[in-house]
């Protein structure tokens, strides 16, 4: 069975990780999972064996891989380990990943680094350390710790005020906000916001708000009937909805309910929500 530990985000993380999930488990056989899309970007610390990244539906980075990063992405990801899987994961909000990281969340979106690329004093000692470590509450607070100096060091980049409010708006709708409006809101046109939520974000903002739309809708498949879904969350019917699911998950409503696919959200066991506002850094020692 897989161990799973967590730890709530330091509050002078807020806006910057969603949380922290230690995770192991060991298996006779090889372990293939799916992973539907998501808001959250997971930053991978491993200890143990390589992840083998099978395949993107709308990205690049297959292959086998130690630590890294995965940008925000409008597809799903099949992964497999054969004997173990031992690591950290650290649930990144895109603006967390440009303001922590310092990397153009376009850079980073729709591919899978090694974390050596993006974030190299992450890479050095921490995966030796983490392994050295007696227990899960010390791999946790030395990853913790590691995140808090990153953001007092000020490195990364502030967003703009304008995308970090276009991101809470669709947030806060999940994903439902009206992208004109938005951009109409912000005062500047709307190849200037579009382009600058896509260069800090990752995504464009319809395609952030496509993606946080599915993540809330996902969350309800198999509580209320397709159609009261599809028009909670703002789908033109059940046949959108559907198709959109099959789109992010690669599998229609039905399937991803009885595989209980893992998601971000899962592994912090919480429910997507508009929980996660940006705040402008402060020092966090």
């Amino acid at each position: 069975m897989p161990e799973l530990v967590r730890r709530p985000a330091h509050p002078a993380l807020a806006g910057l990780v969603a949380g922290i999930v230690g995770y192991q488990q060991r298996a006779e056989r090889p372990v293939e999972r799916r992973q539907p899309a998501g808001s959250l970007l997971p930053l991978v610390l491993s200890f143990g064996d390589p992840l083998e990244v099978v395949a993107l539906s709308d990205g690049e980075g297959a292959g086998r891989h130690r630590s890294f990063v995965a940008g925000f992405m409008r597809g799903h990801a099949t992964t497999r380990f054969e004997r173990s899987q031992r690591c950290v994961q650290v649930y990144l909000t895109p603006l967390g990943a440009y303001r922590l990281l310092g990397a153009p969340g376009r850079d980073l979106a729709g591919r899978i680094l090694p974390v050596s690329d993006v974030a190299p004093a992450l890479a050095e000692s921490l995966p030796d350390r983490l392994a050295a470590a007696g227990s899960w509450d010390e791999r946790l607070a030395l990853v913790e710790a590691a995140m808090l100096r990153l953001a007092a060091a000020g490195s990364g980049r502030e967003p703009e005020p304008f995308v970090a409010w276009m991101w809470d708006r669709i947030q806060a709708s999940g994903g439902q906000a009206r992208i004109g409006a938005l951009i109409e809101g912000t005062g500047w046109s709307g190849r200037h916001a579009a382009a600058r939520f896509r260069d800090q974000v990752g995504l464009t903002p319809k395609a952030a708000a496509a993606v946080v739309r599915f993540e809330h809708a996902a969350a309800d498949l198999g509580r209320l009937p397709l159609a009261q879904v599809a028009a909670r969350h703002g789908y033109a019917d059940q046949s959108h909805l559907t198709r959109e699911v099959v789109r992010y998950a690669g599998e229609p409503p039905r399937v991803l309910v009885a595989q209980r696919r893992p998601t971000a959200h899962t592994a912090l066991g919480v429910e997507p929500r508009p929980g996660f506002r940006w705040r402008r850094s402060r020092s966090a020692s």
